[in-house]
């Protein structure tokens, strides 16, 4: 039996599984340009022959618009494994190091090479592209990996999983499904990397077990990511950007604006345009347009329903769930209690609260007075106003004058800091965080300096005095 066919819910098989996938790395499989192009060419076939049935899966799951599920699932993630295949021949190239004139003669180079076998768990807001991009990465570099998509979109996380054993390498990959006690039990074994996806509170778990054996790891987390709308702002154009970004996928994006901090005078003319947009974008009745994503499912539609318990401010649109649909209505909530459960906890929901500052100093300070974001929002028309926002604050990335864009480019690395995570990817930058970057010195044999071999005399601690 092949690692790929064993049961995907027994624990007992995942010290075998990771032991086979680790001797198929050991014996050289995965190193050569030529496999992991194949990997990479498999996993595009695979986004381009299934592509549908994955979208018609992720509606099954949580009611995801066609539309979102292609653009932000299949195509975004083909975009991203055909950049890695474009340019894996060349990363993979060692990369010659200049060295000084007392490090002469030799020759200095830095040798890209893959840490060896790597877990992928993922999670469920965007099920494809989080557990493939990584994967994509992972393979460029040299890796094995070994995968773990999330339990709570189940017709997803099927299929994606069946797929990538039909296409890729069944010696160096294998994937598992299941619940928490399957990531345990996975987190258990000895990696070389973990590239973990998810909430900040489970991202400390991981971190722990990586800690067990020094692992390096990737954590894509999350927080409570604001957007600062300064005095000058364009309202129009903000009030349909935000929103965009921020009921996408029903809000349950890491990176949606998370809370607004807006001048006071322009509080009211905000407000009153985001009610619009959302109509515009939704109709008279949004729990029942086609457009908007369920929550995924019960458990965080009562957590929603207990941050819209107590918050203190007014709600001016939304506010309750279709039980029948698991569908919140856009919600835009003013002046909560700062102190509230809403403004503490990551909403990851389609819930926005607005909150007045008196000046850029009072917003600044408001976001920096909080742990640090995965991303921030500014919208200004004066450049000055956003380079202060952007030198004044820390976030894992910023996007001015828009939302999410930020994580599209191949040469913007995208990740966390603080709260939000640690380590980057996308493009080259996820090459490198499966590679160890190893410096390699080579020295002839002639001359043999002995300059720096004992007795130590006091002319070699001269020269060397000099030299140094």
């Amino acid at each position: 039996m092949s690692i790929d066919e064993r049961p995907a819910t027994d624990l007992g098989s995942i010290a075998g599984t990771v032991t086979a996938v680790r001797h198929a790395f050991q014996s050289g499989r995965t190193r050569p340009v030529e496999w992991r192009q194949r990997q990479l060419d498999a996993l595009l076939r695979l986004l381009d022959e299934s592509g549908d049935d994955l979208v018609a899966a992720m509606q099954r799951d949580f009611g995801k618009p066609t539309m979102e599920a292609y653009s932000t699932d299949i195509a975004f993630t083909a975009t991203e494994v055909k950049h890695l295949r474009k340019h894996v021949a060349a990363w993979m190239q060692p990369r010659k190091a200049k060295l000084r004139l007392q490090d002469m003669p030799g020759k200095g180079k830095v040798v890209p090479e893959p840490l060896g076998v790597a877990l992928v768990i993922s999670p469920w807001n965007y099920p494809v592209q989080l557990l493939v991009s990584p994967i994509a990465a992972a393979f460029a570099a040299g890796n094995a990996v070994v995968a773990k998509p999330s339990e709570l979109v189940p017709e997803t996380s099927a299929l994606l999983s069946r797929l990538l054993r039909e296409h890729l390498d069944p010696d160096a990959f294998a994937v598992f499904e299941g619940g928490p006690e399957v990531s345990t039990a996975l987190l258990e074994q000895r990696w070389d990397h973990i590239f973990f996806t998810g909430s900040t509170a489970v991202g400390k778990i991981v971190a722990k077990a990586a800690a067990e054996h020094l692992t390096p790891t990737v954590l894509e987390l999350g927080g409570k990511s604001p957007a600062i709308v300064a005095p000058g702002a364009d309202i129009g154009v903000t009030a349909h950007r935000m929103a965009w970004g921020k009921f996408l996928n029903g809000g349950q994006t890491c990176i949606a604006p998370d809370y607004v901090l807006v001048d006071s005078q322009r509080k009211d003319e905000l407000v009153d345009t985001l009610v619009q947009v959302i109509e515009e974008f939704y109709g008279p009745d949004p729990a029942a347009s086609p457009d908007l994503t369920q929550i995924v499912n019960e458990r965080h539609v009562q957590r929603l329903e207990g941050l819209l318990a107590d918050h203190g401010g007014t709600v001016v649109c939304g506010g309750s769930v279709d039980a029948s649909t698991r569908k919140l209505p856009p919600t835009i909530i003013v002046d909560p209690d700062p102190d509230s459960a809403l403004m503490r906890e990551e909403i990851f929901g389609p819930v926005l609260p607005v909150l007045a500052v008196d000046d850029l100093e009072e917003a600044i300070a408001f976001v920096n007075g909080r742990p640090k974001p995965l991303a921030l929002y500014v919208f200004s028309e004066d450049s000055a106003d956003a380079r202060t926002v952007v030198d004044r604050t820390s976030s894992g990335g910023v996007c001015v004058n828009h939302t999410l864009f930020h994580i599209t480019p191949h040469d913007l690395p995208f990740g966390g800091v603080g709260d939000a995570g640690q380590g980057r990817y996308h493009g080259k930058a996820g090459f490198d965080a499966f590679s160890n970057m190893k410096p390699v010195l080579t020295k002839p044999t002639r001359p043999d300096l002995s300059l720096i071999y004992p007795p130590y005399t006091k002319l070699k601690a001269k020269i060397i005095a000099k030299l140094l």
